[in-house]
């Protein structure tokens, strides 16, 4: 036994992060440990106030669409990013995690999944191999590559090409 209790796998939706997802899910589920799925995101300055890209939420009442903003994705849970966690969450418990929360977190990926780990205080940390083996992931760096670098705690890189 590994004495994993907290493991985070990182999606942004695409099918290769859902690979990651499958396998994270699989393994939480085999060591009893929590599993946090997240997915980060990064708010734009629209007019002085945060937005979303590229796509605005459904807003019923014209006036609370006014008054919230892009903050309305936060009371209606209807992003794009919401969207994701939930497909995310699905097939986390389908391939066998049990104790499954989602996270949508601001900022870049490596910064958002390293501070996540901080603030769980994760033991595993799972990414998808995505960029690792690409001219411009050698020269400009990926996401499994930072997260290695930056996060002190396991990192599992799941190979996700098919």
């Amino acid at each position: 036994m590994s004495g994993y209790r907290t493991i985070i796998v990182g999606t942004d939706g695409s099918t290769s992060s859902l690979r990651a997802v499958d396998k994270a899910a699989a393994f939480a589920g085999q060591e009893n440990a929590k599993l946090i799925i997240a997915s980060a995101h990064v708010p734009t300055v629209e007019k002085g106030s945060w937005s979303r890209a590229p796509s605005h939420d459904h807003v019923t009442n014209p006036r609370d669409a006014d008054a919230l903003g892009g903050e309305s994705y936060r009371l209606h849970g209807e992003a794009p990013i919401y969207e994701i966690l939930r497909e995310a969450r699905d097939r986390a418990k389908a391939a066998g995690a049990h104790d499954v929360v989602e996270k949508a977190v601001e900022g870049a990926p490596v910064h958002a999944l390293v501070k996540l780990v901080h603030e769980v205080n994760a033991d595993l940390l799972v990414v998808g191999d995505v960029g690792l083996d690409t001219t411009a992931g050698r020269l400009l760096g990926s996401v499994p590559d930072a997260v290695a670098r930056k996060a002190k705690i396991d990192i599992l890189i799941v190979h996700t090409a098919d």
